[in-house]
């Protein structure tokens, strides 16, 4: 599958009373960027991430959300939704971002992308948007985006082709995960098959079939 990226959205200092850091500052306003962005091992060159406790580190270091779920939502808020308006580093275009494999690669421009986990929905989000109700309706919709792991550090910009070079036989993907960790329990012990998982998500997973609490 080949699909293409069709922006690289830096995060800008927003300081707001809903910005979940501490100091009242978020990067989660993002937008496009003109040539080339450097993606390393531990983040989006340029890119400012307020919470680091939340976001960002290796197992999250790039944040991608389909362009064709962000015009689902354009029309179901009945307003344009931009480029990086999920907060998300790269925006797509026909890629499959629900429905990518825990673990599957993604080359892009020079970089080397490994899929990691689902986003989760957060108060900063809902108050970006300006909807009290986005967490609940974000969740029901469970098209989270996907974070992604850095394997290969290199430069991407918009336009450049986004090619699948390798998929996991476990086919857990994306959305799998997030509906199983959020509104399918019952799905759980598939996720113990995705061992690309991050060892947090994993631990949570066996934590949660095994009934016990941490």
């Amino acid at each position: 599958m080949t699909g293409r990226l069709a922006a690289v959205n830096l995060g800008v200092v927003t300081e707001a009373e809903w910005a979940g850091d501490a100091s009242g500052r978020t990067g989660i306003d993002k937008r496009p960027v003109d040539g080339p962005v450097l993606l390393r091992a531990d983040g989006v060159a340029g890119d400012f991430i307020g919470e680091r406790a939340h976001h960002g580190g290796p197992d999250q270091a790039v944040y991608a959300y389909a362009g064709e779920d962000a015009e689902w939502w354009s029309a179901e808020l009945g307003r344009t939704v931009p480029p990086g308006g999920f907060g998300e580093n790269l925006t797509t275009s026909a890629v499959d971002v629900t429905g990518a494999v825990i673990g599957e690669l993604w080359a892009i421009g020079s970089a080397v992308l490994q899929v990691t986990k689902p986003r989760t929905p957060c108060t900063t989000f809902a108050g970006f948007w300006g909807v009290p109700d986005l967490i609940k309706r974000f969740t029901v919709r469970a098209a989270p985006g996907a974070y992604l792991r850095v394997l290969r550090e290199g430069e991407v910009g918009a336009g450049d082709p986004v090619e699948v070079v390798d998929r996991p036989a476990h086919g857990v993907t994306i959305g799998e995960v997030f509906r199983a960790m959020n509104l399918e329990p019952e799905l759980l012990p598939r996720l113990l098959d995705a061992v690309e998982l991050p060892e947090p998500v994993l631990e949570k997973v066996r934590r949660r079939v095994s009934g016990t609490r941490p």
